[in-house]
């Protein structure tokens, strides 16, 4: 049986999110753009949701324009290619500086090839209570859905799961050894700003004088890009998609926050953190050895010593 939500109303349960969801999203646009064929010297940046994009759009953009903030938001110049031809965005038009740089969240299996991709991980922790957060006044009534209900349909225990977390990072780490990919940690990323500007510049070919790397770690931290906060938000998709499904005004779409939350609805329960864990060591111990995600991450660490990022 279909379930009818009513126009101009949020979801209050999973059945409705899942209704709004479905409509919300153009299929056939997100098909054309993943059929995008792109330059060699483009670059993707493609991490799961949640997990450091928009953090990254804004380096590589920087980079690329020494700081320019001449965007009303940040996906208009780094487009999003999944809903590029949903919101009116040329794939192949040219952009305002070079490289071209496109956002994605897909994995390496559905991802265009034949340019160059940067892609940053986020332990899953975190990166299941920021979409949490993100979805909540948005999609859904803040306080109707539990993180306890949205977790298991969001974050599936079902390896076949293409568009899952677990899948995205595997088909990511399987390709470390790609030099047209640049790795990297959220984790790291916090706590070494200019090594990430660094790395990053390095990959894309950019000559990093003192101002540019000055210029760039100012603009991408926390404090100048909340400060900024409507140009990282999500505008264009909210017009589009919301149009489509009747919702109303989101409460909050900004992709920059703060940082985490005390508030309890916000806080995994010792029993969803160890249904995780297991998920985890399901999913990555039996392939790739990794206990924790913090054995990734001392992994990455190595990789990238090795390889002299």
């Amino acid at each position: 049986m279909t379930i009818q939500t009513p126009l101009g109303s949020r979801a209050t349960t999973l059945e409705e999110l899942e209704t709004i969801l479905g409509k919300f999203w153009d299929e056939a646009a997100a098909e054309r753009g993943l059929a995008f064929k792109p330059q060699p010297s483009d670059i993707i940046i493609a991490p799961y949701t949640k997990c450091g994009t928009t953090w990254l759009q804004q380096i590589a953009h920087g980079l690329r324009t020494r700081g320019s903030m001449d965007f009303d938001e940040i996906s208009a110049v780094t487009p999003w290619i999944e809903v590029a031809y949903d919101v009116g965005w040329d794939l192949e038009a040219p952009q305002v500086a070079e490289p071209r740089l496109f956002k994605s969240h897909v994995s390496w299996h559905d991802i265009p090839k034949g340019c160059r991709y940067i892609v940053s991980f986020r332990h899953y922790h975190d990166a299941i209570v920021s979409f949490y957060r993100f979805f909540e006044g948005w999609f859904f009534e803040p306080g109707s859905i539990s993180l306890e209900t949205l977790i298991p349909w969001r974050w599936p225990r079902e390896e076949l799961d293409s568009q899952g977390y677990w899948y995205h990072l595997s088909s990511w780490w399987e390709q470390r050894h790609n030099k047209n990919i640049l790795l990297l940690c959220y984790e790291d990323m916090k706590a070494d700003l200019p090594g990430t500007v660094q790395k990053t510049a390095h990959f894309m070919g950019i000559p990093l004088d003192d101002a540019l790397l000055d210029v760039v770690i100012q603009q991408s931290s926390r404090e100048f890009m909340l400060a900024h906060r409507n140009q990282f938000d999500t505008h264009h998709i909210v017009q589009a998609g919301g149009k489509r499904v009747g919702l109303p005004p989101p409460i909050e779409t900004n992709k920059v926050t703060p940082g985490t939350s005390n508030e309890t609805r916000y806080q995994l329960s010792p029993a969803l953190k160890s249904m995780l864990d297991d998920i985890w060591r399901e999913q990555m111990a039996s392939r790739f050895d990794f206990e924790s995600y913090e054995d990734l991450r001392q992994s990455l660490r190595e990789l990238h010593q090795s390889s002299g990022h």
